[in-house]
This record gives C-alpha cells, structure tokens and sequence, in this order.
C-alpha cells in the first residue's frame, strides 16, 4: 500500500496542535497497513519546525519558499497537486480547520479524488476507506464508504485523537516548489490574532466549565468561589455567552476553543457534542449534573448526579478545610 501523507500546519512559526493529532492517527493507521507515515511541511526558514517533527513521521517532505511563508490557499494547492501527483499516496490528511477547509475540497475537486470533511475517525480494511462523522447536528454517527479510488483526502476533527507520543526518525527530504509567484487574484495581506481575554483558558492546568444548569447570573458568584477555591478559572458552553454572563473568550468547543486541562470539572453541561468536541481530551474530566442519562457522562472520569448548587459550596468548604 502506498504512503499516507499528513499535511502540517504551522502559524506565526508555530505548529498548531491538531497537526500532532493528524500525525499521531496517521501513524496509527500506517502501522495497521503496513506502510508509513509523510508528514508535508509548506513554509519558510523551516528548520525550527522541521526540528520540532523528526520524531512524528517516517518522512518529512518539505518546501521551504518564502511565498509559503503565509498560508495561501491558492499557492499550497499548486504545489500539493504537484507532490500528490509525483508521490500517489494513499491518503491525504488535513485538520479540519479554516485553512484545511478552504484548501481540501477544491485540491480534491481538482484531482478527482474522493474526500470528505471533519472526519472523527478512520477506518480502512482491504483497501476500502470508511470513515465516521455526525449527521444530524451531532446527534448521530455515521459509517460512511468512499467510492474505490487509488488516493483519497480527508479533513480530521480536531481534539478526537490525542497527539504526541512518538520517537521516529524522520528522513528529511527537500524539494523544489513548484509555484513560482503568488497568484495575482489571491494574495496574502496581513495575519490579524484574535484579542485574548485577561484570561488565556487554553493554558490553564484546572477549569470549571458552566452550562444552562447554572440557570441565572446571579448564581455565578457560587461558581466563582468554587472556581477561587479550587485554583481554576471558568469556561463554558455556548448558552452562557449567548446569555452574556461570560465573554466568549470564555467558550469551550467547536465554535470556541480547545482546551486540554489537567482538570475539567463540568457544572450543568448536558455535553453536546460541540462542546465536548473542545475539552475531550483533558487529562481527567468530573461532571455533575441533575440528569442521570446528560451525555457529559459519556465523557467524565467520574459523575455526580446531583444539584450543583447543593454541591459545589460543599465541595468549596472541604476545599478551605484542607487548605487550613
């Protein structure tokens, strides 16, 4: 079977964290066929990054050309189509992101090749793809095959695989890019970062996440003291920014951000897929909630069902014991 091939995706110099998750499956799924793992690294003075990948693959295909230093959906398509043609890979992988959806279909569409989008998991057995994704706003997953094709692409939900954990020996392999000028009907302008908050939740080790359970603002200063007690900061789901009770740099999930805490305690979060979709992977998940069947149970380490309002100044007050 021919190679899978993992695009990387890189920002301000930065690798972004899904492109360890694309590596990590993509290693997965080579070692269950037998063959191995490219990871494609567009940009400019890579050797940072190329660093930074040696462990993650077998290979390490790379164009470094100062007209990749930006993403250019434009660009990184003229040269993918090139080095899927040159190489023939299996599978093509690409996070599913604003850049990985922007790029995917019309790369595929332009080769004839199947693909689909925000995938959560793969499949592949006598050189037949499946693959699994939602319907239905989440509420079902569906197996879904694509038609026989020597090559196919795919884009990967981020946060359904955990990242990391490799120590390969990359061959670094350099080619030249086969796109000489950035193309005069699209062009890269300026790179603009969101404001952060005063508070950055992606890096905090501890987060309490709040939900509809909540039920009102003036319930939130509980929650603040349970949050003050415990050392964490508060999160949420998309209900409570829509009500405004916390900004939405405050949000966790698909439209907000991806969190991987050492904690993540739940308060009144029936747990959406949207919204596990962005702290699924943190190291240990706690949930309360008054409803036994919330599908956040699905997702906790451990559940409490039960009034959070009976138990967080509980769970506050053993907290100031200890501490004394």
């Amino acid at each position: 079977m021919n190679e899978i091939f993992a695009l990387v995706e890189h920002r301000q110099g930065v690798i972004r964290d899904i492109t360890y998750e694309l590596l990590a499956r993509g290693r997965k799924l080579a070692e269950q066929q037998s063959t191995k793992l490219t990871a494609v690294l567009l940009g400019y003075n890579t050797e940072g990054l190329i660093e930074k990948l040696k462990t993650e693959a077998h290979r390490l295909l790379v164009i470094d050309n100062e007209l990749f230093e930006k993403f250019n959906s434009e660009t990184y398509q003229i040269a993918l189509s090139e080095i899927v043609k040159n190489y023939n890979p299996m599978l093509t992988l690409i996070a599913h992101t604003a850049c990985g959806m922007d790029l995917c279909p019309a790369l595929a569409s332009q080769m004839d090749m199947p693909f689909t989008t925000d995938c959560l998991d793969i499949e592949i057995a006598d050189n037949k793809l499946k693959v699994i994704r939602q319907v239905y706003d989440g509420k079902l997953n569906t197996r879904v095959l694509l038609r026989d094709n020597p090559s196919y692409m795919l884009t990967l939900r981020s946060g359904c695989f955990p990242g990391g954990g490799s120590n390969l020996s990359a061959e670094v392999e350099k080619i030249e890019s086969p796109v000489k000028d950035e193309p005069d009907y699209r062009k890269f302008i300026e790179y603009i970062e969101a404001a952060i908050g005063e508070i950055d939740i992606t890096k905090a080790d501890i987060i309490i996440g709040i939900g509809r359970g909540v039920r009102e603002k003036a319930n939130m200063s509980i929650i603040e003291d349970f949050a003050d007690a415990i050392g964490g900061v508060l999160a949420c789901s998309r209900p409570v920014v829509d009500a405004g009770w916390l900004p939405k740099d405050r949000q966790v999930g698909s439209s907000g951000k991806t969190v991987k805490p050492k904690l993540y305690i739940a308060l009144g979060i029936s747990g959406a897929f949207q919204h596990i979709t962005g702290m699924k992977n943190s190291d240990l998940i706690i949930a309360v909630n008054k409803d036994p069947n919330a599908p956040i149970f699905n997702e906790a380490d451990y559940g409490i069902v039960d009034d959070l309002f009976k138990l967080v100044p509980l769970l506050k007050n053993k907290i100031m014991e200890m501490k004394q």
